[in-house]
């Protein structure tokens, strides 16, 4: 039976891939201005593939609600639930963005075609939908119809992955009109400024609702594109888990606590806050003159080093720390695990081809503005940042949670007054090296949540060493287990902070202009607008990752 479903593997991805190539191909086509291809063309293929994942997420639902009384097969690691609080987030926005999108249609009406006016309410409907499915059924393990519930699914796949695409092309283009009129005041005037413009070719209704629209759109995008590529790797997935054989054990959750990481978190919300303050300077004073983009420039790249060294030095604090920790690595088969580990090294290559071709420009050009030298430390620091952070959430994802002492088998109820033993619950399991303790003025005590017992009365030195080795060797687990869940939360908050420069037109590989005259402004261009997505995506999944792994520490 595997053959015919490892065809059908094989023949779903490929339909996936030529769908997405064919759309990928149609949105080039759109973006160079070809003849023949108006942004209505590309629309009508995208409303075409959301109604038809429509369909098949309605057929699924259906037939899920029939047989709800079968006992399903369910991946555990898959579809965590701040996952999907988080795409949750995201698509509330997204429905914004839609809201935003179908009032500008309404002011331009007279010069839009319909499919700008049908694309926003269909990808809304195709957003409450999929955020239902992916709640109801991300865990499933598909074990009936396997062959058309892979191409329902790569379709999802491949369909969001679309959607992904036409986002970032459109925030792109935005941002790179507004990249162009900015190189102006820092003084390259070589460079040719021709604005790529797709506004529509009438008069707005009302002037001041049409202003917001635009304005507002823009600022929505960056949650729409880390929406549509959450959905995409959680349908991935599901479509990875069809037909496959779930082992029937019962996972530790692992829920996010506050307490403890107390450090992290106040360093963390110190980054944040000051990296928010940096994005509104930074995009107040770019542009306005020479001297204030290249303080500008110089703000930005003194703070995202000082961030990145911090990042740094608290990875490899966690790495020194996974070395003198002697835990095995879970190697059991785990697609959603394998899924995220693949991310990380693949979208990082993102931000390591753009820093490669920073420093390559630092070294050849001819010319050096003062602001630009803070560019190299920057780049070498976001290549050896990623490389750290990669390894440490790999291997974090990767080891197997710390059992419980099998010495400590169950706890003993003792309530204790006077020194001696008032009332004690029958013995249900041993305590110690699995014999019975005697009430001779035991007593229980608690550190770090482990368990300490004090012997008292004749030849009891040699256990109280012992028990005072176990629990000093407890005590400094827990320390090291403490310092691990402060670095992951720095860390998850840093994550976080990074992404909100770029996802928000805060882009110095834009604005220093030093690339463009060494590479040529059209190359580095299409350098930037092919690696920031990626860049950007790396932050948001790393934060993700982080959190797993803060919960899991």
């Amino acid at each position: 039976g595997s053959y015919p479903q490892k065809n059908a593997e094989i023949l779903s991805s490929q339909y996936g891939i030529n769908l997405f190539l064919a759309g990928l191909l149609l949105t080039f086509a759109w973006a160079v201005h070809a003849v023949g291809i108006s942004k209505s063309h590309l629309l009508s293929y995208l409303i075409t593939l959301m109604l038809i994942q429509l369909l098949w997420m309605l057929w699924y639902l259906c037939r899920s609600c029939t047989q709800r009384r079968l006992i399903r097969d369910k991946d555990t690691h898959a579809g965590a639930r701040w996952l999907k609080c988080g795409i949750t987030l995201f698509a509330v926005i997204t429905l914004i963005l839609d809201s935003f999108k179908i009032g500008y249609y309404v002011d331009f009406s007279n010069c839009l075609s319909a499919a700008e006016g049908i694309f926003p309410v269909t990808h809304a409907a195709h957003t409450i939908l999929q955020v239902y499915f992916l709640w109801c059924h991300a865990k499933d393990v598909i074990q009936s119809f396997k062959t058309l519930e892979r191409f329902g699914v790569i379709h999802s796949v491949f369909t969001n992955l679309l959607l992904w695409t036409n986002g970032v092309l459109t925030e792109s283009k935005h941002q790179l009109n507004e990249h162009k009129e900015r190189l102006i005041t820092l003084g390259f005037g070589n460079i040719t400024i021709v604005l790529d413009d797709h506004a529509p070719q009438c008069n707005c209704t009302t002037t001041t609702l049409c202003s917001i629209f635009s304005q507002g759109i823009y600022y929505l995008y960056p949650f729409n594109i880390e929406y549509h590529i959450l959905a995409s790797t959680m349908l991935y997935v599901l479509w990875k888990n069809i037909g496959r054989k779930v082992e029937h054990h019962q996972q530790q959750k692992t829920p996010f606590k506050f307490h403890g990481i107390t450090v992290g978190m106040i360093f963390g919300l110190i980054v944040l806050i000051s990296t928010i303050a940096k994005v509104v300077v930074y995009l107040i004073q770019i542009g306005r003159s020479k001297i204030k983009s290249e303080l500008a420039l110089t703000m930005f790249y003194l703070h995202a080093i000082s961030v990145l060294a911090l990042m740094c030095t608290a990875g490899i604090v966690a790495l020194l720390i996974h070395r003198l920790e002697d835990r095995s690595l879970d190697n059991s088969k785990n697609p959603a695990r394998k899924l995220d580990a693949e991310l990380l090294v693949g979208t990082a290559a993102g931000s390591w081809l753009l820093s490669w071709g920073s420093i390559l420009a630092i070294i050849c050009a001819q010319a050096h503005p003062k602001y630009t030298w803070y560019n190299l430390p920057y780049s070498i620091l976001v290549i050896i940042e990623k490389y750290i952070q990669n390894l440490f959430i790999i291997e974090s994802i990767h080891r197997e949670q710390e059992k419980v002492n099998e010495d400590i088998k169950t706890l003993r109820i003792v309530t204790v007054s006077r020194g001696s033993t008032l009332s004690l619950t029958p013995s249900y399991k041993e305590i110690y090296n699995g014999r019975a303790t005697r009430d001779n003025g035991e007593l229980p005590y608690l550190l770090n949540s482990s368990i300490c017992v004090r012997e008292n009365g004749g030849g009891g030195g040699a256990k109280e060493a012992a028990n005072f080795s176990f629990c000093s060797r407890n005590s400094v687990t827990n320390n090291k287990r403490r310092i691990l869940k402060n670095i992951a939360a720095f860390l998850f908050l840093c994550n976080l902070s990074l992404w909100i420069p770029p996802a928000f037109g805060c882009r110095p590989e834009y604005d220093n202009g030093l690339e463009e005259i060494v590479f040529g402004f059209e190359p580095w261009i299409i350098v930037v607008n092919l690696a920031m997505p990626f860049s950007i995506f790396y932050r948001i999944h790393s934060a993700a990752s982080l959190f797993e792994v803060n919960c899991k520490t």
